[in-house]
């Protein structure tokens, strides 16, 4: 069995005296899509700011094989680790091409000429992106900000990606489009933690899966395991997923 990208164990992390997260833990395999699905409040968002360093947390998070507990949210970063948050943060006033030259800050300082190469596989993942290159970020859609915040995250070549909620706020046909981009980044070797509140698609689509509730994991599997589990067709399916897995 391959060693874990990231292993979390006990995980505890809140903001102030009020603690959210008890006693996380969980784990992602190198090259793996693994989501993180539950109801809101119930601390999803918190687990990704905590591993990417934004929180303070006790407990041991591991990254490619070593303890990153003492490390700064920018020596995470240049560890390979990358986190695109629900509010996807761009630089409303800076072009597209600016937004994206910024992400590629850990690879310029490591001093790699060919992080310039990243703007074409970017633009080649997102042509919207590549059309709307000299557009201020500001005035692009909803759609179009959520590519550009992924992009951004890309251009740093990580090797852990955590996506929030990134189909908030999305059309269909664009949540679609999103998804599809974050299927095709497996091909790259890039390991995925997705937080979603569309468990459907984040289950059709991982490797596997964890329920967070209340702060602490309820239910872990496969992805394919808690896409047929009543509990969570229950909680998180509804009634025509549970028509469809009582046939198959």
């Amino acid at each position: 069995m391959n060693t874990p990208l990231l292993k979390v164990q006990g995980l505890h992390a809140g903001y102030g005296k009020a603690e959210v997260l008890r006693g996380i833990s969980l784990e992602a395999a190198p090259g793996s899509i693994v989501t993180v699905i539950g109801p809101n409040g119930a601390g999803k968002s918190t687990l990704l700011n905590a591993l990417m360093g934004v929180l303070p947390a006790t407990g041991a998070v591991d990254f490619a094989g070593q303890s990153i507990n003492k490390l700064a949210l920018e020596e995470r970063v240049m560890l390979g680790v990358a986190l695109v948050p629900e509010r996807r943060e761009l630089f409303g006033s800076m072009t597209v091409q600016d937004n994206l030259v910024l992400g590629a800050y850990r690879q310029v300082r490591l001093h790699n000429p060919r992080w310039r190469g990243q703007l074409e596989v970017v633009f080649e993942l997102f042509p919207r992106l590549l059309e709307r290159r000299t557009q201020q970020a500001g005035t692009l859609s909803g759609g179009e900000r959520q590519m550009l915040a992924l992009g951004r995250a890309l251009m740093s070549g990580p090797k852990l990606l955590m996506l929030d909620e990134p189909s908030l706020g999305l059309a269909p046909l664009v949540v679609k489009d999103i998804f599809r981009t974050i299927d095709a980044l497996r091909k790259t070797g890039v390991t995925t933690l997705l937080v979603e509140q569309n468990a459907r698609a984040a289950l059709e689509m991982a490797d596997y899966g964890y329920v967070l509730e209340m702060g602490e994991i309820a239910l872990q599997g496969s992805a394919s395991e808690l896409a047929n589990d009543p509990r969570v067709i229950d909680a998180y399916l509804g009634a025509a997923r549970a028509g469809k897995a009582s046939t198959a």
